[in-house]
């Protein structure tokens, strides 16, 4: 497929970027997209300091290929977490869940490209002013924590495209050839896919939270927490009491101790699927095997170029 913005900003064949996922998106699963030729995300967000700085030095050693950390600026420790990026010479950061001013002119200084996720344009524009090298404009079909605007990636990425000079991708929804065709049709210069690396076998996801997803269908996940952090997440025993509590109007507090500290640990790393958190996008409807990083690169450029073909 032809050169985009963002295959020549990180030097990738393909403009497919991992999403970096919390207990998910280990050196294992980032080396082998990266290698398959889009780029690798390492998630930071589910990682002590130490256990990060051991993921990047295995990186390095899985893949010759250019490879990057997602940091969710809210981290506890992330002043030690920008310390370690710098000392192991990562090139590649994604920033979230926080204010881009807050690290991305350090960062830049030591020669490292920066990408800031948003959900809505004037998230884009601050990053934007912020001086990142590109953002990733999310829809709130993604999994995982989401933007409380409820914008659809359809109209999200062309709304954005609009007022934005700097390199864009789309994420929420998309895991196919098709979908990246329009993505990139709709402005996109590339696509952050979560959900299907998710239930990659290079996941660090448990096996059975993996083969969920394959099971899932059309409206069995669901936004909710809106009052703490919009996340999206499957129908079960867990969302279940979030729903509960909703109905009985009880309070933020009330729901924060529902939730616990290991409650998504429990249900995407330890396979708990009853009591977990099970944070995936609506786009597991069209996830139905669980693949290898390799096989889902070159599935999604062979369908994209398929139908670009059939198409236009």
């Amino acid at each position: 497929m032809n050169s985009t913005r963002i295959s020549q900003l990180f030097d990738i064949q393909y403009p497919i970027v991992q999403g970096g996922m919390v207990w998910v998106s280990g050196y294992k699963l980032a080396a082998a997209v990266s290698n398959a030729g889009g780029l690798g995300l390492i998630g930071a967000g589910s990682m002590y300091p130490d256990v990060l700085r051991t993921h990047i030095q295995k990186c390095k050693k899985a893949t010759s290929k250019p490879f990057g950390v997602n940091v969710p600026m809210l981290y506890p420790n992330i002043d030690e977490i920008i310390a370690i990026l710098i000392e192991e010479e990562v090139k590649i950061v994604f920033t979230s869940a926080g204010n881009p001013n807050l690290w991305t002119s350090h960062l830049k200084k030591h020669g490292i490209t920066v990408v800031h996720v948003v959900s809505s344009i004037k998230f884009a524009l601050k990053a934007q002013a912020a001086g990142v090298d590109a953002v990733v404009a999310e829809g709130f079909e993604a999994g995982g924590h989401n933007g409380r605007e409820e914008s659809t990636t359809f109209t999200l990425i062309p709304m954005v495209k609009e007022q934005l000079h700097i390199p864009l991708i789309a994420a929420g929804g998309i895991a196919t050839g098709r979908g990246m065709l329009a993505a990139l049709v709709l402005g996109a210069d590339g696509v952050q896919v979560g959900s299907r690396f998710a239930a990659s076998l290079e996941s660090s996801a448990h096996i059975d939270f993996k083969k969920k997803v394959v099971a899932v269908s059309e409206g069995e996940t669901v936004l909710t927490l809106k009052e703490i952090a919009p996340v999206r997440m499957i129908k079960n025993e867990f969302y279940t009491q979030i729903k509960k509590l909703h109905q009985e109007h009880k309070s933020v507090e009330d729901l924060k101790k529902l939730l616990g500290k290991r409650r998504l640990k429990r249900g995407m790393f330890e396979g708990d699927l009853v009591d977990g958190m099970l944070e995936i996008g609506q786009v597991a409807g069209l996830i139905h095997k669980i693949q290898s990083a390799k096989e889902i690169v070159e599935e999604m450029v062979k369908e994209y170029k398929e139908v670009l073909q059939e198409k236009f």
